[in-house]
């Protein structure tokens, strides 16, 4: 199947604002440290690869933007909304995905 380079990007876009509704508002009670354990990515990925993008075309652009602009919401907000407690295991299987997705994505 042949699709031109501008269809293709827009069909691309579509699925990633697919994939940010689904999360951010269909499935609000996934967490991101299960994401993360289960995915190697999480919503703070998504955030932060659209900062990168952002950064790579000139446009100056934190993290603290990135996830707003992401959410939708501050994290503040995010967290007390959504975010629930995580127990000892959740954190220690979010220690060793983070090194293994966040850590090399950055060597």
């Amino acid at each position: 199947m042949d699709i031109d380079p501008q269809t293709q990007i827009e069909l691309e876009a579509a699925a990633f604002r697919t994939l940010r509704e689904h999360l951010m508002e269909k499935r609000t009670d996934v967490q991101n440290i299960d994401m993360m354990n289960l995915a190697g990515f999480c919503r703070n990925c998504l955030s932060r690869w659209y900062q990168e993008a952002a950064n790579e075309r000139g446009i100056e652009m934190d993290k603290t933007q990135a996830r707003e602009i992401y959410y939708g919401m501050t994290m503040d907000e995010w967290k007390a909304n959504y975010q629930t407690d995580a127990g000892p295991e959740k954190q220690a299987a979010f220690k060793v995905a983070f090194a293994e997705n966040v850590e090399e994505d950055k060597s």
